[in-house]
């Protein structure tokens, strides 16, 4: 290992950043004077990612054990204790993390205020290290990594027995020190010449280049003085920032044919130049490479599958851009990330990402019109859907066609699309969809936006979301999309057959009316607060005291078999227990849960959850289920394979 000029090793990860893996080392061990929560930051690409892992290698007992601790300057060393708690919020929205938080600690809480007191009630000093803030969000456009900030870091640092680290772009980070008493917080700015590293970036451009790292044997790699001498030139020429230095020499290795070492001319200082040289020296106009990759700066999520990126470059040049992508490889692999996923039945696919967020964002600045790019990209991504299915969209494209809408500024226009709401991965969906002002959704949206937390909470599948959106419509007067639903061809487990929205409703019954001639007519009564309208005194006293009911039609509210205003609740005849007993189905109810479950196998054959807790429910012997919550009360037909039972 090469030795420092101070004499001790480097980082083995770092490969350098002494003076900032102090400052993080006084930080855990809370040496005097240090402030509580330290924010490192800098430009995109200064490395604050790989130094917070670099430091975290050294926090965790298990892994200090493989480092050659006696061998780094011990004031870089924290001390031997128990790993701090490190959520991981790449992807993850606001609440999410803070909920991963409080699952760490095991904390039995119901709000966030329980989960700030929770932390605050445990003993001893609660250290928390959250890396990637930048990263956060299941969307882009939708301004999570601030909303982390301000919601769940803030709020930490205010805690009296919490000691965080954070990695935060430079604005949050100014946000975050200034909403706290002067002296919690210390920024370290990465770009600060205080924090510069010289040589460490020269160490990491000469480790690179060895062949001992994994690099091709190449006239400048193999031959140590010609390679010790292009170390220097790359980490001289990189503007401080070890992104650069990387694109540099992903750059050489990937296309070495004709390169002068002694010619620095070539070697970048800034991630724009890295695009622009290595397109130069390739015979490639530069634009031609940040438009291959300008879909994969747009992309949302993980990253882009390979077999749309070329349909994407061309909706973004607008021009076909199939043979520039097929053989660019060489032009545009040193900026690439290859990622294997699985995708379910369809087997495994390869997603291609940016190696750095800051590539992106370079490209992005670069494009004349984003919203414009973005829009075509989203009809590009429509017209990938086959047959207008969503059952057989490529995962990216139903997961992650909202977070390109939004930014187009197209989002509302494509919310009316039950197919949609119900394959759509709903973590994204409801983002994008809460990132839209209020009064630029229409009613399906905001019955899916209301909806959505429980479909996030349960992680439902794709036939539970439809369901419990299939109710919810019907609650929020939208029977069309309720049955747009059942057309999907999924086998919903229920049919709403309506829906009351009258509140305190503290029982619910089903019965029969009887009438003159014909068989009797199914309804439900419903136990209500006196003076509801339409309700029925159940001591027929009129009096305004005590209980009342309403009685509507089970299947169709308004059929009573023609009795009148004066119906006599003595005449609904409710079902005795032994047809309840010999009824095919049966129910079980829990505080926000409804089961209804096939007596002959056991089997669970509809389960209704509910955002606000059940007041009351029943069953009827011919499979119409009443439920009652603080939202009202609603009427379920409930279907099983085949025909649905008839009522």
């Amino acid at each position: 290992m090469s030795r420092a000029s101070d004499g001790y090793a480097p980082h083995p990860y770092t490969g350098g950043r002494s003076a900032v893996l102090r400052a993080l080392a006084a930080w855990r061990m809370e040496w005097p004077g240090t402030p509580s929560v330290l924010v490192l930051t800098g430009n995109p690409g200064s490395g604050r990612s790989r130094l917070i892992t670099g430091f975290l290698m050294l926090c965790d007992p298990e892994y200090r054990k493989r480092l050659p601790l006696d061998d780094l300057d011990p004031t870089t060393v924290p001390p031997d204790l128990p790993a701090p708690a490190v959520p991981a919020v790449a992807g993850l929205t606001a609440a999410q993390a803070l909920w991963l938080l409080a699952d760490h600690y095991g904390l039995d809480a119901g709000s966030t205020e329980e989960v700030y007191a929770g932390l605050a009630a445990l003993d001893g000093p609660v250290t928390v290290v959250v890396p990637d803030t930048d990263r956060a969000g299941p969307v882009r456009a939708a301004g999570e990594p601030a909303r982390l900030v301000r919601e769940v870091l803030a709020p930490l640092a205010a805690t009296g027995n919490v000691r965080l680290l954070a990695e935060a772009d430079r604005a949050v980070a100014g946000e975050l020190a200034a909403s706290l008493p002067p002296g919690t917080v210390r920024i370290v700015d990465l770009d600060d010449p205080e924090w510069a590293d010289p040589d460490g970036l020269v160490l990491h451009a000469r480790t690179a280049l060895s062949p001992d790292m994994g690099a091709p044997e190449l006239p400048f790699t193999t031959e140590p003085s010609v390679r010790l001498a292009l170390g220097a030139a790359i980490g001289r020429r990189a503007g401080g920032s070890p992104l650069v230095v990387e694109l540099a020499v992903n750059c050489l290795l990937m296309a070495p044919e004709g390169f002068d070492p002694a010619d620095d001319a070539w070697l970048p200082s800034s991630v724009g130049e890295a695009l622009d040289l290595h397109a130069r020296r390739l015979g490639a106009d530069p634009g031609t490479l940040r438009s291959i990759l300008a879909p994969l700066a747009l992309a949302e999520g993980d990253g882009l599958p390979v077999q749309l990126w070329p349909r994407l470059a061309g909706a973004v040049a607008e021009q076909d851009m199939s043979r520039a992508v097929a053989d660019g490889m060489r032009l545009a692999g040193p900026f690439l990330q290859p990622l294997e996923e699985g995708a379910g039945g369809d087997g495994d696919r390869t997603l291609l990402r940016l190696l750095h967020p800051a590539v992106g964002d370079e490209v992005r600045a670069g494009l004349p019109d984003v919203r414009a790019a973005q829009t075509r990209i989203a009809m590009a991504l429509l017209e990938a859907v086959p047959d207008q299915d969503w059952s057989k969209a490529d995962p990216y494209v139903r997961d992650h066609l909202a977070g390109h809408t939004l930014e187009a500024g197209l989002l509302p226009q494509l919310l009316t699309d039950p197919g949609l709401f119900v394959h759509a991965d709903p973590v994204p969906l409801r983002a994008a969809v809460e990132a839209v002002p209020a009064e630029s959704l229409g009613a399906p949206a905001r019955t899916y936006l209301r909806t959505a937390p429980l479909l996030t909470r349960t992680e439902a599948p794709a036939v539970l979301r439809a369901a419990l959106l299939e109710t919810a419509f019907v609650e929020d007067g939208l029977p069309e999309y309720a049955e747009a639903l059942h057309r999907l061809g999924l086998g919903l487990p229920w049919q709403t057959l309506w829906s009351l929205p009258v509140p305190g409703v503290s029982a619910v019954t089903v019965g029969s009316l009887p009438r003159a001639e014909g068989p009797a007519v199914p309804v439900a009564v419903l136990v209500v607060p006196p003076g509801t309208p339409g309700a029925l005194p159940v001591d027929g006293s009129g009096a305004e005291s005590g209980s009342a009911a309403l009685v509507q039609g089970l299947v169709r509210p308004d059929d009573l078999g023609g009795a009148g205003p004066g119906l006599d609740l003595g005449l609904v005849r409710r079902p005795s227990e032994q047809e309840r007993a010999e009824a095919p189905l049966g129910l079980s109810r829990g505080a926000d849960y409804l089961r209804v479950w096939d007596r002959a196998s056991g089997d669970v054959v509809a389960a209704l959850i509910s955002d606000t807790p059940f007041t009351a429910a029943d069953l009827s012997p011919d499979g119409v289920l009443l439920a009652a919550s603080g939202r009202g009360v609603k009427a379920l037909r409930i279907l099983l394979d085949g025909p649905a039972l008839a009522s």
